[in-house]
């Protein structure tokens, strides 16, 4: 399975994006970042690369200011 991540610098507003995520009915997990997305808070939210359209038609509304990007992994 093919995995994004939602990667920011502050570990509130991950838990807040996995939240917003999770009250649109998007299946997502708060995991560990993994090492090759860089210097982040140590968590980030991860969800299946298939619903990355969709994460990203709704990820302006909230305005993150930590968000440090996306990051595909497996």
């Amino acid at each position: 399975m093919r995995y994004t991540y939602a990667v920011f610098t502050s570990r509130n507003e991950t838990l807040m994006f996995a939240n917003y995520l999770k009250k649109l009915g998007l299946p997502c997990v708060v995991t560990a970042t993994p090492k090759q997305a860089g210097r982040t808070c140590g968590i980030s939210v991860r969800f299946l690369t298939d619903y990355l359209d969709l994460v990203k038609q709704h990820f302006p509304v909230r305005g993150y200011s930590s968000f440090a990007g996306f990051f595909s992994g497996e």
